[in-house]
């Protein structure tokens, strides 16, 4: 019996699985980058990702639990934009800033972000650049979305060397068809 031990085991150790996930996690998330950020190997589709369907199962209910922590601290954020200044970093005007009471302000509005962050980054591992993709650029666009962040698309064609299933993980919303109604003909 497999009581207490759920998941795919993916042929790899548990260490092994947890590297995987982040890593599948930070790759999705890189492919939002602006296109100023990219050095040189662009993503044909930004937002999605192609990997075997067991991987994509398994990494899905990481990535949204990510989205959501980071769609949570949103309210957070723009509530902190109140008190922030618009001065470069140790400037003195900033250090004006800093040493006043809109600082305190900004700071207690600002806690709960900021544990956010640090949470993601607990989740898949140290890499500032995904992070910051997430909170500035996906987690916005989800903010009116109750969950389903997600999909995954089965491709036909197996992976060459395995014949192992294949799917795309993408994000939902961007690559969506649109549907388009056929016109009645008019009856004259």
């Amino acid at each position: 019996m497999r009581h207490l031990k759920k998941g795919r085991k993916l042929g790899r150790n548990p260490n092994h699985q947890r590297a995987l996930l982040k890593n599948l996690v930070i790759s999705i998330l890189m492919t939002e980058r602006d296109e100023d950020d990219y050095d040189g190997n662009r993503p044909k589709v930004p937002g999605r990702i192609i990997t075997t369907l067991p991987k994509a199962k398994e990494v899905r209910p990481l990535l949204e639990k990510c989205i959501t922590i980071a769609k949570k601290a949103q309210k957070h954020i723009k509530a902190a934009e109140e008190f922030s200044t618009s001065a470069s970093r140790n400037s003195t005007e900033w250090k004006r800033w800093r040493e006043s009471e809109q600082w305190q302000n900004w700071n207690k509005t600002i806690a709960p972000a900021l544990a956010a962050r640090r949470r993601v980054m607990q989740l898949i591992g140290n890499n500032k650049e995904a992070v910051a993709v997430l909170f500035d650029v996906v987690a916005p666009r989800f903010e009116d979305r109750n969950g389903g962040y997600t999909r995954i698309l089965k491709l036909f064609t197996p992976r060459l060397g395995d014949a192992g299933k294949r799917a795309i993980l993408e994000f939902v919303g961007k690559n969506d068809r649109a549907k388009r109604r056929a016109q009645k003909p008019k009856v004259e």
